[in-house]
């Protein structure tokens, strides 16, 4: 187990356990953290994790931890882990279970007193349109068909369907669609599962927030990104509900069988992984890619969905009150791409499970209204705190294969929340601070409260202060929708 003696810290925000640590380390493991959010991650044993995680097969320069790092399934959530292609792993436990749960940020023109009169109208429009809640289902009913296009195409199938517009898709990471998806390789029970479950919220730490813009650090990238002090923002967070879920679940136990085919030894049997090359990893990975597209079909027509209430609620009340495509982006994910590592120019595999993408100026992967400044990072706080939009830079390219924090990382599960927090509690305690909840459960709610998670303020600080993404702007909610 590690101490805190055994971490060398390389400056103010960064901290490392030399490869020296253990025999099997093939690479140095790197924590992004402020003192005391490094004796955290050490007490909730994530780092044990990060360093199981330096033994991949392939792995290259340092497996990382973002200061919202906590314990999860094999890969620490908040990690970050490249391998070498063809031939290094890609690893199930290294996306998790939600596969491209993400973040979606609309803008507006509305100031918040505009809005303020109509927001109890408007929340409970949205909790009645936006279906939320443990395997819930809606509207829309996917033939075979339908299924296999929205699995291949992502939120380009939507977008084709009418649900949102071609603009949405530009400003969407990978344009809402990854290559290589290959439906044939997701099973029947996922397809089943995630059959009705298209523009749905689902459960847990998932959301739909109403917020306002209450802090501008950066005018000229705020205003690149249409974001204003006083104005409304909404942000959806969800992911490929059931049937990412399922993908996780099928290739976990088909890579533990394959293990031995490969002569792979791992520390911990969660890390299950096979090479990228492999038919086995291949199968993963097409699987893993039509998941990810369902997650940004999903969030696009959540978007639409929330478009048409904000439309019908507020039609002659209030004048501009489109809601704009800003940012989504993925924070469950293993993606192919380049990067530079100790001098080379490598293709890689790029895990991140509770991470970010945090592309600088630049980046041809960038939509080019964004080009110039970076990439719009969005870093949802827990339910009543804060949530930043942030600016990707030129050094989490150089040190983090493009990556930064995803929220405010979990430091109670959510059994020990609810013993200690009432539901309905919580919620006199937020509508009291003047923000609206709509909630399926009492018991959901106290899961995600905000004394479950660690300071999003304090996490922000790090990776500002590092440098792997720079504040734009701050958003306080006025209205939280919950499954």
């Amino acid at each position: 187990m590690v101490t805190k003696s055994d971490l060398v810290r390389i400056n103010r925000y960064l901290y490392e356990i030399p490869k020296s640590f253990r025999a099997d380390m093939r690479v140095p493991a790197r924590v992004y953290a402020d003192e005391e959010l490094v004796e955290m991650a050490i007490e909730d044993k994530a780092l044990d994790q990060l360093i199981n995680t330096t033994t991949l097969p392939g792995i290259v320069g340092h497996s990382l931890a973002m200061p919202d790092v906590h314990q999860g399934y094999g890969f620490s959530i908040g990690g970050v882990a490249a391998t070498k292609l063809p031939s290094g792993v890609i690893s199930p436990g290294g996306v998790g279970y939600d596969i491209n749960c993400g973040v979606r940020l609309l803008g507006s023109n509305m100031m918040r007193e505009e809005l303020q009169p109509y927001l109890d109208e408007l929340m409970t429009a949205l909790y009645r349109e936006v279906p939320s809640g443990v395997g819930e289902g809606g509207n829309i009913k996917l033939s075979a068909h339908d299924m296999d296009a929205i699995l291949e195409r992502g939120a380009a199938w939507a977008v084709q369907k009418g649900y949102g517009s071609q603009e949405d898709l530009e400003r969407t990471e990978a344009q809402g669609s990854m290559p290589g998806a290959d439906p044939s390789k997701v099973s029947a029970r996922a397809r089943e599962r995630a059959r009705t479950q298209t523009g749905t919220l689902g459960s847990g730490n998932h959301f739909l927030e109403i917020d306002e813009i209450v802090e501008i650090y950066d005018e000229k990238v705020a205003s690149a990104f249409g974001l204003y002090p006083g104005r409304i923002a909404v942000q959806i967070h969800s992911g490929s509900r059931a049937l990412g879920h399922q993908v996780c679940t099928d290739y976990v136990r088909s890579l533990q069988q394959a293990l031995p085919k490969y002569g792979i030894r791992l520390p911990d049997r969660e890390l299950v992984c096979a090479p990228f090359d492999s038919p086995e990893g291949q199968a993963y990975f097409k699987a893993m890619v039509c998941a990810a597209n369902y997650a940004w079909a999903n969030r696009q027509v959540m978007a639409h969905l929330t478009r048409q209430v904000f439309d019908r609620v507020l039609a002659g009340k209030v004048r501009r009150r489109e809601l704009y495509m800003i940012y989504d982006v993925a924070h469950n994910i293993a993606k192919v791409e380049e990067h530079v590592v100790d001098g080379k120019l490598m293709k890689l595999c790029v895990h991140r499970k509770g991470a970010t993408r945090s592309f600088g100026p630049g980046s041809l992967e960038l939509p080019a209204v964004y080009r110039e400044v970076g990439q719009p990072v969005l870093i949802p706080g827990s339910m009543g705190t804060a949530s930043y939009v942030l600016v990707g830079t030129q050094k989490a390219m150089e040190e983090t294969f493009g990556s930064t924090c995803h929220g405010a990382g979990r430091v109670m599960s959510r059994h020990a929340a609810k013993r200690d927090v009432r539901g309905s509690e919580l919620r006199q305690e937020l509508e009291a601070r003047g923000i609206l909840v709509r909630a399926g459960s009492m018991s959901g709610l106290a899961e995600e409260a905000p004394s479950a998670y660690k300071d999003v303020d304090r996490v922000i600080e790090v990776v500002h202060g590092a440098g792997l993404s720079l504040k734009v702007a701050r958003l306080l909610p006025i209205g939280v929708m919950k499954g």
